[in-house]
């Protein structure tokens, strides 16, 4: 069933959001100061996707004041957009019963667009993730 839902997403929209954080890591790395969030945005670029099967967790030593203000950074430049960007597509993903699982996986996005840092992306049949639920 992931693997059917990850192909239609991957269709209707996993896409364009994949590639939308791939840019975005992208021009972050060429800015050199910007790295964090480009390899944050390249490992939200894998997640988007294909979303169906992982879930993001903390990163185990991840959440310190450096990430917090990187977080704080990003959420004020960036984050709020793509958020929004989300919340915009997740209604138009919802208008039908097929797209209602897709639109609360692109909500499910939303945390980690708005704070990227100190989180990570893990499979969610992992021991790992079974821990912290």
């Amino acid at each position: 069933m992931k693997t059917l839902l990850n192909i239609i997403w991957l269709v209707f929209g996993g896409f364009w959001l994949a590639l939308g954080y791939f840019a975005a890591g992208i021009i972050c790395c060429l800015l050199i100061v910007t790295i964090p969030w480009g390899i944050a945005s390249f490992r939200i670029a894998a997640y988007a996707l294909w979303p169906f099967g992982q879930m993001v967790v903390d990163k185990p030593g991840g959440n310190g004041p450096f990430a917090l203000l990187g977080n704080v950074i990003w959420l004020l430049v960036a984050g709020i957009w793509i958020a929004i960007g989300h919340v915009a597509t997740a209604i138009a993903m919802a208008v039908t019963i097929i797209g209602i699982p897709l639109a609360i996986a692109n909500l499910k996005l939303i945390p980690v667009s708005l704070m990227p840092l100190g989180k990570q992306i893990v499979p969610s049949n992992t021991p790992f993730v079974q821990a912290y639920r």
